[in-house]
């Protein structure tokens, strides 16, 4: 019996040089030491062994299956390594070049639409001011006229930071006190920049968006003015002129208030079978209003002398409503089938 362990060593081993595919070496080793294997039939011969002979013969068959065990893993991984320098020296891709499938530009859908509100408010002589997205207490709140009983306030709405009373800013109006302390008057500000509320997140709500806001100081400034640029805006997005409506609203940075709605620029000829409008022929679309005195004050601005007016909106529900987009939340997902198709 050593004989035959010796001599099925050796042909074995002989034989795991020449594999070349791991197919090969799986069915070989299940031929060699598998339930039917030459080296498991051999191995059944040892009970019928007397003792002594069972202690040497079990102690080189064991050696034997395990040199055998190892010869194959070793041309197993021999296999493995040859195929893939064979794959890198044939199929070899540089990551680095650029991509031949789809050579087009596809911008951001909220970028798409800030470009064009850009465009907008540059011909109207606006400076843009990019939010800043860490913020203080007072600048987010205080000096906004934003009481300490307000609800924004609490952990419901805010993303409070530890130290100094920091918090994730929930509105671009925290750069307000900024600009008008740091600008000559007149003023004429767009401020878009991301914001952050502390919401479920569903289909129509995210803890994080982008917001736009206008601000303007100067003097003999009216309401009309207020209509005629969210107007100018509005026509310039969706191609088409829009009527708005003005509805008395309480905001506590402006005094007097309004929630500002646009008629459906989508209704055609028949506004009771319009979706996006909910079958209303109005969209409700953002805040605006006459800056409260008491936030001019707190930016040393005399109100008696000043005139001025603000709103801002949500930008992710307005590209909503430009192109038709069901779900808040594809515009922070890396989809690259939605992006492709602005």
């Amino acid at each position: 019996m050593q004989q035959k362990l010796t001599q099925l060593k050796e042909e074995t081993l002989a034989k795991i040089k020449t594999l070349a595919t791991e197919q090969e070496i799986i069915d070989y080793r299940n031929a060699i030491v598998g339930k039917s294997g030459s080296l498991t039939e051999i191995l059944k011969w040892i009970k019928d062994l007397s003792v002594e002979d069972k202690q040497t013969i079990g102690k080189l068959s064991n050696d034997i299956k395990v040199s055998i065990l190892e010869a194959f893993e070793l041309r197993l991984n021999e296999i493995k390594k040859a195929e893939i320098e064979a794959k890198l020296a044939n199929e070899f891709f540089d990551v680095t070049s650029p991509s031949n499938e789809d050579n087009a530009v596809h911008k951001h859908p909220l970028t798409r639409a800030l470009d064009q509100i850009y465009n907008t408010f540059e011909r109207m002589w606006f400076k843009i001011y990019e939010s800043a997205e860490v913020s203080t207490e007072y600048l987010n709140f205080d000096s906004l006229n934003v009481p300490a009983t307000h609800p924004a306030r609490d952990m419901q709405d805010t993303f409070w930071l530890e130290g100094k009373w920091n918090v994730l800013a929930t509105q671009t109006s925290s750069m307000q006190n900024i600009i008008y302390k740091s600008s000559e008057l007149p003023i004429r500000a767009i401020v878009p920049g991301r914001v952050f509320r502390n919401e479920d997140i569903d289909a129509t709500h995210e803890n994080t968006f982008y917001q736009v806001e206008w601000v303007v100081v100067d003097k003999d400034i009216n309401i009309w003015h207020l209509k005629y640029t969210i107007k100018t805006m509005l026509g310039d997005l969706f191609g088409k002129e829009v009527e708005i409506r003005l509805r008395p609203w309480f905001f506590p940075f402006v005094e007097p208030g309004v929630e500002i709605d646009f008629s459906c620029p989508f209704c055609i000829d028949d506004w009771s079978k319009c979706r996006v409008c909910k079958w209303s022929s109005w969209i409700e679309f953002m805040w605006a209003g006459l800056i409260h005195p008491n936030v001019l004050r707190e930016w040393w601005i005399d109100p008696e002398v000043y005139s001025w007016f603000a709103f801002g909106f949500w930008l992710n529900r307005l590209v909503m409503i430009k192109y038709w987009i069901n779900d808040i939340r594809y515009f922070q997902q890396p989809n690259l089938a939605f992006l492709k198709q602005f």
